[in-house]
């Protein structure tokens, strides 16, 4: 038997929401195992590199970079390689593009001295099943969304005539997936931005789609969730990968993430410290990339001001003359001083699970990205929801009709809320005890034991590493 140390080839999605759970992932592979069991290899873009420096920094002898340029594409600006930099919208060009590193991958795997017996790649990159074929090595396609919205996505997606029926359909129409637990129904309008973009018999769209449906044949499936969150779903999703043991959920892997740069938001913490009240406090803040419209920011800033609730709101600038010409990201004139005292803007980035995790802080309006619903279901607060785009009109409909600890204030990315009755809805979740706030702290308990040692996900990330070191096992026998 060999020496020499396993070795695993990580690739991640260059989009926030993707990348920092497989990165999560990555830390905890390396923390649970000793140096001379398990190496990495993680492949990135330069630009993209920044992001790693934490995870570098504390696994120096045990994870590696593999650095490649971006390839060009010309829907793709010269010097955009994260998600970040061009919106949603860039999904499709950028799942193109990356498809063209195969065979630099390949010329640095067969002149390795100890090349990888595995790789682990985000659900995006469905396309890099082909590449592990060729390699020679399995693949476990790495999800960092629900069970809910995989089934939701493997529906879309799937080869069957309803499948390309559906994504016939037209903004007004109803979906129904029956062949999904509780049978849900979303407008057409609200299912994952990237089924909507889809465009029969172009190539781009059809790379993408035959992609999608390639992280069906995955060797392993590897989830940021949990029984807890979204059970049925977990089980449906086992079923439906044709019983294959190799399904580890191991979420929420945002439960063991350490906010960077914390010293940036010690004035915001420093204000929560001075308050009395325990659970008072309402963090805004819609992610990333989303930036609000003018009409948008002064709904959502009068329906804070009447809500009478003390509040932290995250405000992403503009990041373009442009935008900020149209009134984009704008904070309306005189309003901080009219909350003075009970509420603060912070502008730019904030320390989101610090602020979570404060015993003032009892609630959550967001746009419920996966990321941000693990956040505040770790913390245990209430979710007021303004799903917009993506993946989140699933994810919100998870959480309220599903598990109890939300309720929708306003649905869309152009819609614009009442803010009077956004300011009831806001006071409603946010005075007292309310049911949203009770289901959020049962449900903190049932998801930190989970990620607990010996809680179901601890289990099943122990039972992952030991696959791993199988390979390995295999591999040098």
């Amino acid at each position: 038997m060999s020496n020499s140390k396993t070795h695993i080839l990580i690739f991640p999605y260059p989009a926030q929401g993707h990348m920092l759970p497989l990165l999560d992932l990555t830390h905890q592979l390396a923390l649970q195992t000793t140096i001379t069991t398990l190496t990495f290899t993680i492949i990135i873009t330069p630009k993209n590199l920044p992001i790693l420096n934490p995870l570098l920094s504390t696994h120096p002898n045990t994870i590696q970079t593999l650095i490649l340029p971006f390839p060009s594409h010309p829907k793709i600006p010269q010097d955009a390689e994260n998600i970040r930099h061009v919106g949603n919208t860039g999904n499709y060009p950028f799942i193109n593009a990356l498809s063209n590193l195969q065979s630099p991958i390949i010329h640095w795997f067969n002149t390795h001295p100890n090349p990888p017996v595995a790789l682990i790649s985000d659900f995006f990159l469905g396309w890099t099943h082909q590449l592990a074929t060729r390699l020679n090595i399995p693949r476990l396609a790495f999800y960092s969304i629900s069970s809910f919205l995989i089934s939701v996505i493997n529906c879309c997606w799937s080869n069957s005539n309803s499948s390309t029926q559906l994504l016939k359909k037209k903004n007004d129409e109803v979906v129904q997936f029956s062949d999904i637990p509780g049978t849900p129904e979303f407008k057409y309008e609200h299912l994952p931005s990237l089924i909507l973009r889809y465009k029969e018999s172009d190539p781009e769209s059809e790379f993408v789609r035959d992609s999608f449906i390639s992280n069906a044949a995955s060797w392993g499936f590897i989830l940021n969730t949990c029984k807890a969150l979204d059970g049925p779903y977990l089980d449906h999703i086992r079923a439906e990968f044709g019983g294959n043991q190799r399904v580890f959920a191991v979420g929420p892997l945002s439960s063991i993430r350490v906010d960077a740069n914390l010293d940036g938001g010690s004035d915001v913490l420093r204000w929560l410290d001075q308050l009395e009240e325990d659970g008072s406090v309402l963090y805004v803040c819609f992610g990333s990339q989303k930036l609000l419209k003018k009409e948008q920011m002064e709904a959502l800033a009068f329906g804070l001001e009447r809500s009478g609730t003390p509040f932290v709101w995250v405000v992403k600038e503009p990041s373009t003359a442009e935008q900020l010409e149209e009134g984009y990201g704008l904070v309306p004139e005189g309003f901080e001083d009219c909350v003075s005292g009970r509420g603060i803007v912070v502008r730019g980035w904030a320390p989101q699970m610090a602020i979570l995790g404060h015993r003032i802080v009892g609630g959550f309006l967001s746009h419920c990205g996966w990321n941000s619903v693990l956040e505040a279901v770790v913390a245990g607060v209430g979710i007021l929801g303004w799903p917009m785009e993506a993946d989140q009109f699933v994810n919100a409909r998870l959480l309220v009709e599903d598990m109890g600890v939300a309720v929708r204030v306003c649905e869309g990315a152009d819609s614009v809320p009442n803010p009077d009755v956004l300011g009831r809805v806001v006071s409603g979740v946010m005075t007292g005890d309310s049911p949203q706030k009770r289901r959020a702290k049962l449900m903190r308990e049932e998801v930190v034991g989970a990620v607990s040692k010996g809680g179901v996900s601890s289990k099943e990330l122990d039972e992952l590493i030991q696959v791993l070191k199988q390979l390995g096992v295999k591999e040098g026998s």
